[in-house]
């Protein structure tokens, strides 16, 4: 048939038409259609079934604007994540404008699939996680048990304060406990961060392992200027051998190359961090970052399973997309 649904009698496709035209277009509730046509209300809703059946009445979802549900979808199926948030952003915006605008998205998710019972862990110096924080709104029943830090949150004491307002404000926010771990991201040597995690970070580590999402920041392996003044950043020349080592970001100063692989050695035993293995153990992984910038980190991101879920701009989800076709 051309109208391209299979075609009962002709009085019945006349019936059919007729109420969910009624139903569908002019909003007449199904009782009044019942009245108006001399049949049940019963009849009424098998009629407007079988419309939908036989191809009278197609469902369609509109978009609203500035939503990108098929790069979305593309993102979901093409890297294997659970869930992936793009968000509008202009082309000719900055640093500052991308981030602000992440940061809504990732504060909009939250408060949309909290449910109260997770256990959160989050990222220590990431300036958009503060922006994300920034624009929540308190939850008027709580959204969280606890939130943890996942990375050293001790700094240069200017920019430390900075660590603490994204972990004290989301607790905040979300009605649950603050947990900060009380020792820098970097420390000198590997008996160093043995003796820490292993003494005054004890009861840390135990609730590292209890997590159920972790929200995160994910780095570019040149430090932003966050980092880079918090006194927790990797000097210039260990820089540069971790980019010779193939390195492109990092998670929680966790670093690994363009395919995701960890970048082990002696960088990496000198971090007081959630361990890499209980980190991929937290069911809900969100990244969240975007920018050219960022491109190579978060594609190693999501390539290497550190994250499966993903808050970014419009941009790196097309370039994302692009790089996975190629």
């Amino acid at each position: 048939m051309s109208q391209g649904y299979a075609r009962p009698l002709d009085g019945q496709v006349r019936l059919l038409t007729k109420v969910a035209r009624m139903y569908h277009e002019r909003g007449v509730r199904q009782a009044d259609i019942a009245t108006a046509l001399n049949i049940s209300q019963a009849k009424v809703s098998r009629l407007l079934k079988r419309a939908v059946d036989v191809g009278i009445v197609r469902t369609t979802v509109t978009v609203a604007p500035g939503l990108y549900a098929d790069l979305e979808e593309k993102l979901e199926q093409g890297y294997g994540l659970a869930e992936a948030v793009v968000v509008d952003v202009d082309p000719d915006a900055d640093d500052s404008e991308t981030i602000a605008a992440i940061g809504a998205g990732a504060a909009a998710y939250l408060e949309a699939t909290l449910a109260g019972t997770d256990r959160i862990g989050i990222s220590s110096w990431s300036q958009t996680l503060l922006a994300m924080v920034d624009r929540m709104r308190p939850f008027t029943v709580r959204g969280a048990t606890e939130v943890v830090q996942l990375l050293g949150g001790i700094g240069v004491a200017e920019v430390q304060s900075h660590s603490n307002r994204l972990l004290g404000e989301l607790a905040r926010m979300l009605g649950a406990e603050a947990v900060y771990v009380q020792a820098p991201g970097v420390v000198a040597g590997p008996d160093i961060r043995d003796s820490i995690l292993e003494g005054a970070l004890g009861e840390v580590t135990r609730r590292w392992r209890e997590l159920t999402m972790a929200i995160m920041g994910i780095g570019s392996v040149e430090p932003s200027d966050l980092l880079a003044s918090s006194g927790n950043a990797f000097s210039a020349e260990e820089t540069a051998s971790l980019i010779e080592a193939g390195a492109v970001g990092d998670i929680c100063h966790r670093i690994f190359r363009a395919d995701g692989t960890p970048v082990l050695g002696a960088l990496d035993d000198r971090i007081i961090a959630i361990p890499a293995d209980d980190l991929r153990r937290i069911p809900r992984r969100v990244g969240v970052a975007g920018g050219p910038r960022k491109l190579e980190a978060i594609h190693g991101a999501v390539a290497g399973g550190w994250v499966n879920a993903l808050v970014t701009d419009v941009h790196t989800a097309e370039a994302l997309i692009d790089r996975q076709q190629a």
